[in-house]
């Protein structure tokens, strides 16, 4: 059993015409049999991968810990045609609704069903708008050791009604290359990422080329149902073990099986209240995953959610320890 107590705050300075600044915060309580019985799990609460470590234990216990942490601190400056960020913020370039191949910055868990702003990154930031439909960016995010950095550039073009990304770059210690795309066909949503990895130093039995495609299909029916549909490859897919909770992700390495395929629906049952329902299948791990949800809006800004998060697989898969998980959480916005 675990309990949680969440604030966000989201504070913008408009310093000139052409210059933001802006600070966004988590502050998290977190308490319970979880906090008391697995050490690890507070490590993994308080770890800060980014440049700079912002991440700071207030106060803690046996059965509680205080954590807070700014997760977007960066200053913006535009003007014309160019924008120009510095510090932690999130250099989204994902296109698909579910997996992100394409967001080698900041990739964000699909369990992660509690962070819905979902992680940034210490980095440098720059675009260039060449028209309505094409730009060109550049960004790097360095670490504490340089083989541990991230940089690449981006261009983005319009291709006969279809959003296209081709991207390029060093990804810890790892050359890669990959696109993008987004467009329409009869009224569905057709998207698609790809990556390749390659090593820069290859060693024999440490991970090597890696390929890794995802594409999907979404498509809002006449009674309000969406639905959307991935299909995920992943060539060197797959982990020892699992953590159901607290599990990161890699952009090269973005799955916990080679195959993998997932469906999430979502409906409007009346004007307060909303049912979703999300499916992956890992036909290599022989294991399921479902999450049901439902969110009621109490008033104009509370809102009441309970969701769910079930593995079944064989004992001897990656999820044969990874156990369930039943939530209730209540969100003020303000």
């Amino acid at each position: 059993m675990e309990y949680r107590l969440q604030n966000r705050l989201n504070v913008s300075w408009y310093a000139t015409s052409d210059l933001t600044f802006n600070w966004q915060m988590r502050t998290r309580l977190f308490a319970g049999d979880l906090v008391r019985d697995f050490p690890q799990y507070v490590e993994s609460i308080a770890t800060d991968d980014g440049l700079v470590d912002l991440s700071w234990t207030v106060a803690q216990r046996d059965n509680w810990v205080l954590q807070h942490v700014p997760d977007r601190l960066y200053a913006e400056w535009n003007r014309g045609d160019w924008d120009i960020s510095i510090g932690r913020q999130r250099v989204n370039w994902g296109v698909n609704m579910i997996t992100n191949p394409n967001d080698i910055f900041n990739i964000y868990s699909f369990y992660d069903f509690d962070y819905p702003e979902r992680p940034g990154s210490d980095a440098i930031r720059i675009q260039r708008h060449l028209d309505f439909t094409s730009r060109i960016e550049v960004a790097v995010s360095p670490a504490r050791e340089l083989r541990d950095s991230v940089f690449a550039a981006l261009y983005a073009f319009d291709l006969r009604g279809y959003d296209v990304q081709i991207i390029s770059g060093y990804y810890r210690d790892r050359f890669t290359v990959g696109a993008g795309w987004a467009g329409d066909f009869r009224g569905a949503g057709i998207k698609g990422e790809t990556m390749l990895y390659r090593d820069i130093d290859s060693q024999e039995g440490i991970r090597g080329t890696n390929a890794i495609v995802s594409t999907s299909v979404d498509y809002m029916f006449e009674n309000g149902l969406f639905v959307v549909a991935e299909i995920l490859y992943n060539r060197e897919g797959g982990r020892d073990e699992f953590t159901l909770l607290g599990e990161q992700l890699s952009p090269d390495n973005p799955s916990f099986s080679t195959y993998q395929a997932t469906t999430q629906l979502r409906y409007s049952i009346s004007p307060l209240l909303e049912g979703s329902l999300a499916a992956i299948w890992y036909p290599d791990e022989s294991a399921v995953f479902i999450s049901p949800a439902l969110t009621w809006s109490l008033a104009q800004d509370i809102d009441l959610r309970i969701l769910g998060q079930f593995f079944t697989g064989s004992d001897d898969s990656v999820f044969g320890n990874a156990g369930n998980l039943l939530t209730a959480s209540l969100t003020y916005n303000f």
